[in-house]
Protein backbone atom coordinates (compact mmCIF):
# COMPACT_ATOMS: atom_id res chain seq x y z
CA UNK A 1 0.00 0.00 0.00
CA UNK A 2 1.44 3.34 -1.08
CA UNK A 3 0.52 6.34 1.05
CA UNK A 4 0.74 10.03 0.18
CA UNK A 5 0.76 12.33 3.19
CA UNK A 6 -0.45 15.93 2.87
CA UNK A 7 0.26 18.28 5.76
CA UNK A 8 2.07 21.47 6.64
CA UNK A 9 2.34 22.69 10.30
CA UNK A 10 3.98 21.24 13.39
CA UNK A 11 0.68 19.59 14.34
CA UNK A 12 1.03 17.27 11.33
CA UNK A 13 4.61 16.16 12.07
CA UNK A 14 3.76 13.49 14.65
CA UNK A 15 1.05 11.84 12.55
CA UNK A 16 3.31 11.77 9.49
CA UNK A 17 6.15 10.19 11.46
CA UNK A 18 3.82 7.55 12.91
CA UNK A 19 2.46 6.66 9.48
CA UNK A 20 5.97 6.43 8.04
CA UNK A 21 7.14 4.16 10.85
CA UNK A 22 4.12 1.86 10.54
CA UNK A 23 3.50 1.75 6.79
CA UNK A 24 6.00 3.98 4.97
CA UNK A 25 5.15 7.26 3.24
CA UNK A 26 5.72 7.28 -0.53
CA UNK A 27 5.62 11.07 -0.90
CA UNK A 28 4.67 14.22 0.98
CA UNK A 29 2.47 17.06 -0.21
CA UNK A 30 2.97 20.33 1.66
CA UNK A 31 2.67 24.08 1.23
CA UNK A 32 5.44 26.01 -0.57
CA UNK A 33 8.26 27.46 1.53
CA UNK A 34 7.23 30.76 3.12
CA UNK A 35 9.19 33.85 4.22
CA UNK A 36 9.86 33.83 7.96
CA UNK A 37 11.30 36.35 10.39
CA UNK A 38 12.30 39.95 9.87
CA UNK A 39 14.63 39.04 7.04
CA UNK A 40 11.92 37.11 5.21
CA UNK A 41 14.06 33.98 4.85
CA UNK A 42 12.31 31.27 2.83
CA UNK A 43 11.60 28.47 5.30
CA UNK A 44 10.26 24.95 4.69
CA UNK A 45 7.19 23.76 6.53
CA UNK A 46 7.76 21.47 9.54
CA UNK A 47 6.37 18.56 7.50
CA UNK A 48 8.78 19.21 4.64
CA UNK A 49 11.71 19.38 7.05
CA UNK A 50 10.82 15.96 8.46
CA UNK A 51 10.21 14.46 5.02
CA UNK A 52 13.64 15.60 3.84
CA UNK A 53 15.22 14.11 6.97
CA UNK A 54 13.59 10.77 6.06
CA UNK A 55 14.49 11.09 2.38
CA UNK A 56 10.83 11.19 1.32
CA UNK A 57 10.03 13.00 -1.96
CA UNK A 58 8.25 16.32 -1.42
CA UNK A 59 5.65 18.01 -3.64
CA UNK A 60 4.92 21.73 -3.11
CA UNK A 61 2.45 23.04 -5.69
CA UNK A 62 1.41 26.68 -5.39
CA UNK A 63 -2.13 25.64 -6.35
CA UNK A 64 -2.81 21.93 -6.21
CA UNK A 65 -5.86 22.17 -8.45
CA UNK A 66 -3.61 23.40 -11.27
CA UNK A 67 -0.78 20.92 -10.64
CA UNK A 68 -2.37 17.51 -10.19
CA UNK A 69 0.08 15.67 -12.47
CA UNK A 70 2.90 15.12 -9.94
CA UNK A 71 0.40 13.81 -7.39
CA UNK A 72 -0.99 11.36 -9.94
CA UNK A 73 2.52 10.16 -10.79
CA UNK A 74 3.09 9.04 -7.18
CA UNK A 75 0.52 6.29 -7.80
CA UNK A 76 -0.53 6.15 -4.15
CA UNK A 77 -3.42 3.98 -3.01
CA UNK A 78 -4.40 6.26 -0.14
CA UNK A 79 -3.87 9.84 0.93
CA UNK A 80 -3.89 11.16 4.49
CA UNK A 81 -4.36 14.90 5.00
CA UNK A 82 -3.59 16.80 8.18
CA UNK A 83 -3.83 20.60 8.14
CA UNK A 84 -2.50 20.69 4.58
CA UNK A 85 -3.97 24.10 3.80
CA UNK A 86 -5.39 23.75 0.30
CA UNK A 87 -8.80 22.68 -0.98
CA UNK A 88 -8.92 19.27 -2.68
CA UNK A 89 -10.82 18.95 -5.94
CA UNK A 90 -12.78 15.90 -7.03
CA UNK A 91 -10.01 15.20 -9.54
CA UNK A 92 -7.58 14.79 -6.65
CA UNK A 93 -9.97 12.74 -4.54
CA UNK A 94 -10.50 10.32 -7.43
CA UNK A 95 -6.78 9.49 -7.64
CA UNK A 96 -6.77 7.24 -4.57
CA UNK A 97 -8.47 3.81 -4.71
CA UNK A 98 -8.57 3.53 -0.90
CA UNK A 99 -9.74 7.11 -0.46
CA UNK A 100 -8.53 10.34 1.08
CA UNK A 101 -8.69 10.47 4.88
CA UNK A 102 -8.42 13.59 6.98
CA UNK A 103 -7.14 14.09 10.53
CA UNK A 104 -9.25 16.84 12.07
CA UNK A 105 -8.57 18.34 15.49
CA UNK A 106 -12.12 18.41 16.83
CA UNK A 107 -14.95 16.07 17.67
CA UNK A 108 -16.84 16.44 14.42
CA UNK A 109 -19.31 17.72 13.46
CA UNK A 110 -18.33 20.48 15.91
CA UNK A 111 -15.67 22.96 14.81
CA UNK A 112 -15.38 22.20 11.15
CA UNK A 113 -12.96 24.54 9.45
CA UNK A 114 -9.60 26.19 9.87
CA UNK A 115 -9.11 26.79 13.60
CA UNK A 116 -10.72 24.06 15.74
CA UNK A 117 -8.08 24.09 18.49
CA UNK A 118 -8.07 27.81 19.37
CA UNK A 119 -11.83 28.13 18.90
CA UNK A 120 -12.58 25.30 21.32
CA UNK A 121 -10.49 27.02 24.01
CA UNK A 122 -11.87 30.49 23.28
CA UNK A 123 -15.43 29.15 23.52
CA UNK A 124 -14.71 27.67 26.94
CA UNK A 125 -15.21 24.05 25.92
CA UNK A 126 -14.26 21.43 28.48
CA UNK A 127 -13.33 18.71 25.99
CA UNK A 128 -12.31 18.26 22.39
CA UNK A 129 -10.58 15.54 20.41
CA UNK A 130 -9.46 14.18 17.06
CA UNK A 131 -11.63 12.74 14.31
CA UNK A 132 -10.51 10.63 11.35
CA UNK A 133 -12.94 11.20 8.49
CA UNK A 134 -13.23 10.31 4.83
CA UNK A 135 -12.71 13.44 2.76
CA UNK A 136 -15.38 14.66 0.37
CA UNK A 137 -15.88 18.00 -1.36
CA UNK A 138 -17.70 19.58 1.58
CA UNK A 139 -15.67 21.28 4.32
CA UNK A 140 -14.98 18.57 6.93
CA UNK A 141 -18.36 16.97 6.25
CA UNK A 142 -17.30 13.43 5.30
CA UNK A 143 -18.22 10.22 7.09
CA UNK A 144 -16.32 9.59 10.33
CA UNK A 145 -14.24 6.48 10.97
CA UNK A 146 -12.67 7.05 14.40
CA UNK A 147 -12.62 9.69 17.13
CA UNK A 148 -10.89 10.13 20.46
CA UNK A 149 -11.64 12.67 23.20
CA UNK A 150 -9.41 14.65 25.53
CA UNK A 151 -10.24 17.18 28.26
CA UNK A 152 -9.38 20.85 27.87
CA UNK A 153 -7.69 21.92 31.10
CA UNK A 154 -7.56 25.43 32.53
CA UNK A 155 -3.78 25.12 32.21
CA UNK A 156 -4.03 24.56 28.45
CA UNK A 157 -3.21 27.11 25.82
CA UNK A 158 -3.39 26.51 22.09
CA UNK A 159 0.18 25.21 22.11
CA UNK A 160 -0.19 22.59 24.84
CA UNK A 161 -3.58 21.41 23.61
CA UNK A 162 -2.28 21.21 20.05
CA UNK A 163 0.65 19.06 21.17
CA UNK A 164 -1.67 16.67 23.00
CA UNK A 165 -4.07 16.42 20.07
CA UNK A 166 -1.16 15.76 17.71
CA UNK A 167 -0.06 12.84 19.90
CA UNK A 168 -3.61 11.48 19.89
CA UNK A 169 -3.79 11.88 16.12
CA UNK A 170 -0.48 10.03 15.70
CA UNK A 171 -1.89 6.88 17.26
CA UNK A 172 -5.40 7.19 15.89
CA UNK A 173 -4.36 7.50 12.24
CA UNK A 174 -2.23 4.34 12.41
CA UNK A 175 -5.24 2.47 13.78
CA UNK A 176 -7.44 3.98 11.06
CA UNK A 177 -5.10 2.99 8.21
CA UNK A 178 -4.95 -0.58 9.52
CA UNK A 179 -8.76 -0.67 9.45
CA UNK A 180 -8.87 0.80 5.95
CA UNK A 181 -6.34 -1.75 4.72
CA UNK A 182 -8.55 -4.57 6.07
CA UNK A 183 -11.69 -3.04 4.63
CA UNK A 184 -13.07 -2.60 8.14
CA UNK A 185 -14.98 0.67 7.70
CA UNK A 186 -17.71 1.27 10.32
CA UNK A 187 -18.35 4.77 9.00
CA UNK A 188 -20.71 7.15 10.74
CA UNK A 189 -22.42 10.07 9.03
CA UNK A 190 -22.14 13.51 10.56
CA UNK A 191 -25.09 15.44 11.90
CA UNK A 192 -25.57 19.20 11.84
CA UNK A 193 -22.22 20.87 12.38
CA UNK A 194 -20.60 24.12 13.42
CA UNK A 195 -18.05 26.05 11.40
CA UNK A 196 -15.07 27.92 12.82
CA UNK A 197 -13.11 30.63 11.07
CA UNK A 198 -9.44 31.46 11.36
CA UNK A 199 -8.39 33.36 14.47
CA UNK A 200 -6.82 36.81 14.45
CA UNK A 201 -4.94 38.94 16.95
CA UNK A 202 -7.64 40.31 19.23
CA UNK A 203 -7.86 43.12 21.76
CA UNK A 204 -9.08 41.99 25.16
CA UNK A 205 -12.40 43.33 26.38
CA UNK A 206 -12.07 43.26 30.17
CA UNK A 207 -15.79 43.90 30.58
CA UNK A 208 -16.21 40.20 29.80
CA UNK A 209 -16.12 37.61 32.57
CA UNK A 210 -12.78 36.42 33.88
CA UNK A 211 -13.36 33.01 32.32
CA UNK A 212 -14.05 34.55 28.91
CA UNK A 213 -10.90 36.66 29.12
CA UNK A 214 -8.78 33.73 30.28
CA UNK A 215 -10.13 31.52 27.48
CA UNK A 216 -9.45 34.20 24.87
CA UNK A 217 -5.87 34.69 26.03
CA UNK A 218 -5.15 30.96 26.19
CA UNK A 219 -6.84 30.27 22.85
CA UNK A 220 -4.71 32.85 21.05
CA UNK A 221 -1.41 31.84 22.68
CA UNK A 222 1.29 31.30 21.44
CA UNK A 223 -0.06 33.04 18.32
CA UNK A 224 -1.57 35.38 17.13
CA UNK A 225 -2.13 36.69 20.70
CA UNK A 226 -4.72 38.56 22.69
CA UNK A 227 -3.46 41.99 23.62
CA UNK A 228 -4.39 45.15 25.50
CA UNK A 229 -3.14 48.71 25.86
CA UNK A 230 -2.34 50.57 29.05
CA UNK A 231 -0.65 53.96 29.30
CA UNK A 232 1.64 54.02 26.25
CA UNK A 233 2.20 50.24 26.31
CA UNK A 234 0.80 47.48 24.11
CA UNK A 235 1.08 44.09 25.78
CA UNK A 236 0.67 40.67 24.18
CA UNK A 237 -0.62 38.13 26.71
CA UNK A 238 0.81 34.61 26.81
CA UNK A 239 -1.28 33.26 29.67
CA UNK A 240 -4.06 34.38 32.00
CA UNK A 241 -5.93 32.55 34.74
CA UNK A 242 -9.10 33.33 36.65
CA UNK A 243 -8.75 34.65 40.21
CA UNK A 244 -11.36 35.86 42.72
CA UNK A 245 -11.76 39.60 43.11
CA UNK A 246 -14.18 41.71 45.15
CA UNK A 247 -12.66 45.13 44.32
CA UNK A 248 -15.35 47.67 43.41
CA UNK A 249 -13.53 49.20 40.45
CA UNK A 250 -14.28 49.42 36.69
CA UNK A 251 -13.42 46.52 34.43
CA UNK A 252 -9.91 46.83 33.05
CA UNK A 253 -8.51 48.33 36.25
CA UNK A 254 -5.21 46.97 37.54
CA UNK A 255 -5.98 45.73 41.05
CA UNK A 256 -2.50 44.36 41.74
CA UNK A 257 0.89 45.05 40.19
CA UNK A 258 3.77 43.89 42.33
CA UNK A 259 6.51 41.23 42.29
CA UNK A 260 4.64 39.43 45.08
CA UNK A 261 1.11 39.51 43.62
CA UNK A 262 1.93 39.72 39.93
CA UNK A 263 -0.43 41.48 37.53
CA UNK A 264 -4.17 41.18 38.25
CA UNK A 265 -6.81 42.95 36.19
CA UNK A 266 -10.48 43.38 37.10
CA UNK A 267 -12.99 41.93 34.66
CA UNK A 268 -16.73 42.40 34.32
CA UNK A 269 -17.03 39.43 36.65
CA UNK A 270 -14.01 38.32 38.69
CA UNK A 271 -10.46 39.06 37.64
CA UNK A 272 -7.59 37.53 35.72
CA UNK A 273 -3.98 37.12 36.72
CA UNK A 274 -1.79 37.75 33.69
CA UNK A 275 1.10 35.38 34.36
CA UNK A 276 3.15 35.84 31.18
CA UNK A 277 3.25 38.70 28.70
CA UNK A 278 5.32 40.35 26.01
CA UNK A 279 5.56 44.09 25.43
CA UNK A 280 5.30 45.02 21.76
CA UNK A 281 8.83 44.81 20.36
CA UNK A 282 10.09 43.20 23.56
CA UNK A 283 10.69 39.73 24.90
CA UNK A 284 8.43 37.25 26.61
CA UNK A 285 8.59 37.49 30.40
CA UNK A 286 6.71 36.69 33.57
CA UNK A 287 4.28 39.35 34.69
CA UNK A 288 6.12 39.49 38.03
CA UNK A 289 9.34 40.46 36.26
CA UNK A 290 7.46 42.99 34.16
CA UNK A 291 5.82 44.77 37.08
CA UNK A 292 9.11 44.64 38.98
CA UNK A 293 10.27 47.29 36.50
CA UNK A 294 7.43 49.48 37.83
CA UNK A 295 5.92 49.95 34.39
CA UNK A 296 2.43 49.45 35.80
CA UNK A 297 0.78 50.51 39.01
CA UNK A 298 -2.34 49.56 40.93
CA UNK A 299 -5.18 51.72 39.66
CA UNK A 300 -3.95 51.92 36.06
CA UNK A 301 -6.65 51.01 33.58
CA UNK A 302 -6.43 49.11 30.32
CA UNK A 303 -8.17 50.79 27.39
CA UNK A 304 -11.46 49.36 26.30
CA UNK A 305 -11.48 47.73 22.83
CA UNK A 306 -12.26 49.99 19.87
CA UNK A 307 -15.55 48.80 18.36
Amino acid sequence: MKILFAGTPEFAVGPMESIHEAFGVAAVLTQPDRPQGRKGTLTPSPVKALAEAFGIPVLQPQKLKNEVGPVREVGADLMVTCAYGQILTQEVLDLFPLGVWNIHASLLPAYRGAAPIPRAIIDGQRETGVTIMRTELGLDTGDMLLAEKTPIYDSDDCGTLGERLSRIASGLIVKAISMIERGDLPLKKQGEGTLCKKVERTEVDFSRTAREVSCLVRGLSPSPFAYARVRDLTLNFWFAEEVPCDADVPAGTVVAASPKEGLIVKCGEGAVAITELQPAGGRRMSARDFVNGRKLSKGDRFDQPVL
